[in-house]
């Protein structure tokens, strides 16, 4: 039987400490758990182990002289052209993430830019893309909560 990578809780609160700030002490995040630092330690390896946590990464802050609009672009697709339009949206800079998603669309994409007239070419550009049937565009208007 596979073991739950979150078994309670307590495992969910290190999980958010660590997505928050993954260069912090173990004796710091025991301390705001109100746990031992040999259990912090332990949960930490078991979730390394079971592979639940694979990495750990640097987030740069943004220049806060240049502001990016960001969209969330809805793709209804064609399936017999679905890896070439993946291959030709993997070319746009401007394309931050792809996913697969279910229901109505087939694709979700984010799209970074400088301005709005620069995500207005992007998403005219992605209409453009053979087997491309249809796009939704939702821009960014804050963000709420960011874990990345």
């Amino acid at each position: 039987m596979l073991e739950r990578p979150l078994r309670d809780d307590l495992d969910r609160e290190l999980v958010a400490l660590l997505k928050a700030n993954a260069r912090a002490k173990t004796s710091e995040i025991a301390k705001k758990l109100g746990i031992a630092r040999t259990t912090v330690h332990e949960r930490i390896t078991r979730l390394e182990r079971i592979g639940y946590v694979t990495g750990y990464t640097v987030r740069l802050a943004q220049d806060p002289g240049k502001q990016m609009v960001e969209a969330f672009v809805l793709i209804e697709v064609l399936q017999q052209q679905n890896k070439q339009i993946n291959e030709k949206l993997a070319s746009f800079p401007e394309v931050k993430l792809s996913l697969a998603i279910s229901g109505e669309f087939d694709l979700l994409v984010s799209v970074e830019a400088p301005q709005l007239e620069d995500i207005d070419a992007v998403i005219d550009e992605i209409a453009l893309i053979p087997g491309v049937r249809r796009t939704q565009t939702s821009l960014v208007l804050g963000r709420k909560l960011d874990r990345r």
